[in-house]
This record gives structure tokens, C-alpha cells and sequence, in this order.
């Protein structure tokens, strides 16, 4: 495989080399590939969350959020956190 790169690109890999950033130019592919393994990982790991959470609202999970909702949201948070406190008081 052969890969073109931008002027801007090479003058990018050619500074990280020069300045030991990289070892060799083609560890600059070898890093992008790991970043780009990774952005998918997390982009799969996203919608697979996503997915679960529209499974749940079609199950009729899901809860309206109102100003009043987030209110008692934050009041439960609230009441919860003191317990807590009073008990590893």
C-alpha cells in the first residue's frame, strides 16, 4: 500500500522525527492507525450505549424531564448525599 501525504503532512512528520518525537517516519502511520483504532473503539462503545438507552424509552423506561423532574432529580441527589454523610459521619 502506498500512501500520499499532504506537504503539510510530511512537514508535520518530518519535524516530530527531527525533533525525536518519532523514532521513524513510518511510525507516524503507526501512531495515526492506534489514534484512529481507538476513536472507533469509543465511537462503537457510544452507540452501543446509545442503542441500550432507546431499548429502554421503547420499553417505557424512560422518564420525562421537566423543570420539575430535574427539581426532584436534585432533591433526591440532595437527600441521598446526606444520608450518606450521617452514616460515615
Amino acid at each position: 500500500m502506498q500512501i500520499t501525504l499532504t506537504e503539510a503532512q510530511e512537514a508535520l512528520v518530518r519535524r516530530a522525527v527531527q525533533t525525536g518525537r518519532l523514532a521513524h517516519a513510518e511510525d507516524a502511520v503507526t501512531e495515526a492507525l492506534l489514534l484512529w483504532e481507538q476513536q472507533q473503539s469509543t465511537r462503537e462503545a457510544f452507540l452501543a450505549s446509545l442503542e441500550v438507552g432507546r431499548q429502554s424509552i421503547a420499553r417505557g423506561e424512560g422518564i420525562d424531564i421537566t423543570s420539575g423532574s430535574m427539581r426532584a432529580l436534585a432533591e433526591d441527589v440532595k437527600r441521598r448525599g446526606r444520608e450518606r454523610r450521617a452514616v460515615a459521619g
